[in-house]
């Protein structure tokens, strides 16, 4: 980033270097979660992207959110084939899969009382970055900017340019897809059997 720093005037390089000294952990975190490539490289290609335009930003504060549009746009553009794909994820024939649902009919935890609480502590951040991985891109993308980084569906609908209408249906998808994701993460993983094993054993000790 350096020759490019050095194009800008002293109070433009010393503000951008300030935001990406801030924003960089984020940056580098939203690169991982969005996955596909390599993180490192990612944000590298973004912060170059960002010296060559900074002069479109014209409020600091909205710096933080600038940067993420150019990340995610980094991202699509480096995964486009992928993105532009038919769409991935099948039609249910016995409509969308429901997690909270599926936990109470398979109930892995019969001697739970917060049955879906101890499936979901299950999960590591580990496993979720795992499960995460497994959404298509174009569903993963907008899961990640709304329900990670926290921005509003139209915030979501103005990065990706894409209409509200186009990134509700596709937040809609990408929940069920997730949570199908989680299921058959967990099942092929034996995160439930083992902890549900452990469950039992302790609550008929305890009853003993």
């Amino acid at each position: 980033m350096g020759p490019m720093v050095g194009a800008l005037r002293p109070s433009e390089r010393a503000a951008l270097r300030q935001l990406a000294r801030n924003e960089l952990p984020r940056l580098y975190a939203l690169a991982r979660r969005l996955g596909g490539v390599d993180p490192e490289d990612l944000v590298q290609e973004s912060l170059l992207r960002a010296c060559r335009s900074f002069g479109s930003l014209r409020d600091l504060q909205a710096g933080p959110k600038w940067l993420t549009t150019i990340l995610t746009n980094t991202w699509r553009d480096w995964l486009r084939k992928d993105l532009r794909e038919p769409d991935e994820v099948p039609v249910e024939e016995d409509g969308p899969f429901s997690l909270y649902r599926t936990i109470e009919e398979e109930d892995p935890y019969p001697y739970s009382d917060t049955l879906h609480v101890d499936v979901l502590g299950a999960f590591s951040e580990h496993d979720v970055r795992e499960v995460l991985q497994r959404v298509p891109p174009r569903y993963r993308v907008a899961l990640v900017l709304r329900y990670i980084e926290g921005y509003s569906t139209t915030e979501v609908a103005e990065m990706l340019e894409r209409p509200p209408g186009t990134v509700m249906s596709q937040l809609h998808r990408a929940r069920h897809r997730f949570e199908r994701e989680m299921w058959d993460y967990a099942g092929e993983s034996g995160l439930l059997v083992g902890a549900a094993a452990g469950e039992g054993r302790g609550q008929r000790e305890v009853g003993s």
